[in-house]
């Protein structure tokens, strides 16, 4: 039976190591994966002070100068500063003919040395991130924070091992060195959906997984299976979870990619900071043995991380179609 609330699933017992904690974790996320895609986690162990730390560092950076950020656009890799209205959700299963989003958002993915042989050979979505040089102590606290993510990340994969009966350290391989990006977002205040605008419009993530901090300021609905539209409560230190089209393909559709939308009418700014997080990119996408069998056969051929997203940003992200970024590619 298919649900209008969006689960809370405390992981104190499980990250604590309780006797039959993760088996009981997994029941409840693979209940909230097969029945409203999305669900809260509590008691996660991510530092309130941290949260907030990486909240500054997003209004600062979109505090600066419109100038300034085109100095840092965003660039093939997905890193750097999308402008505001800078990319159309062509792609979207939900949502046809939507304007651009009204939003902008600087993006970051994992932190490598200049001497890495991914950034010398300028790999697709391997590249240096870009720091503004105007922002001291900007890059030490989004790498700090992207590495708790990451920790916890690690942690929540084995609890979807076990909800698709698989052994808890399935998940463990794919996942070292996973591909991860952060999303710094500025959404101002509309009073819309005003001809089909919106501050993200209905759509599904890419991501395995996307973890959205706990956030004062509401904005974020999601679509139930029944198709009605809920917004997303705020639950003090609580972060949202969902899947996305790679969930998808790992698991054969038993795990749902929820379509969700923002909008922002509080009457002031709202930020929003999700991490979307992929295994490791050279790791080949296939549904995991237990969704797939004789009367279930796969539903997506293999899928590789570089060719994805390639294609997703072509589709969506405007300012990726500029010639000179075209000629990057």
């Amino acid at each position: 039976m298919a649900t209008e609330t969006i689960p809370v699933i405390d992981l104190g017992p499980y990250l604590a190591g309780e006797a039959g904690a993760l088996d009981r974790t997994a029941k409840e996320l693979r209940f909230a994966l097969t029945e409203i895609g999305f669900y809260f986690i509590v008691n996660h162990g991510v530092p309130h002070e941290q949260i907030r730390g990486v909240f500054d560092q997003v209004k600062r950076v979109h505090d600066l100068p419109v100038e300034r950020k085109l100095a840092y656009k965003i660039n093939p890799h997905g890193t750097g500063y999308l402008p505001m209205r800078g990319n159309t959700l062509r792609t979207s299963t939900v949502q046809s003919g939507t304007k651009p989003n009204l939003n902008e958002a600087f993006f970051v993915k994992r932190e490598m040395p200049a001497d890495h042989p991914d950034v010398l050979a300028d790999r697709r979505y391997r590249g240096a991130n870009r720091w503004p040089s105007e922002l001291p102590g900007f890059r030490e606290i989004v790498v700090g924070y992207c590495d708790t993510m990451e920790a916890l990340v690690k942690k929540l994969v084995r609890i979807y091992a076990r909800a698709l009966d698989l052994p808890a350290n399935y998940f463990d391989a794919p996942f070292e060195d996973c591909q991860f990006s952060l999303r710094m977002t500025h959404y101002p205040h509309q009073d819309g959906p005003v001809e089909d605008e919106f501050g993200l419009a209905p759509h599904t993530d890419t991501s395995f997984l996307t973890l959205l901090a706990p956030n004062d300021v509401p904005g974020l609905s999601i679509r139930t299976q029944a198709g009605t539209w809920i917004d997303a409560p705020a639950i003090p230190d609580a972060y949202v979870v969902n899947g996305g089209q790679f969930l998808q393909r790992w698991t054969n559709d038993f795990f749902l990619a929820t379509p969700h939308r923002a909008i922002n009418r509080s009457g002031g700014e709202r930020y929003a900071i999700p991490f979307f997080c992929d295994s490791n990119i050279d790791w080949p996408v296939a549904a995991v043995p237990t969704t797939v069998g004789p009367d279930k056969p796969p539903k997506y051929p293999t899928t590789y991380y570089t060719d994805y997203m390639a294609w997703y940003q072509k589709r969506n992200y405007d300012v990726l179609n500029a010639p000179d970024l075209q000629a990057a590619e």
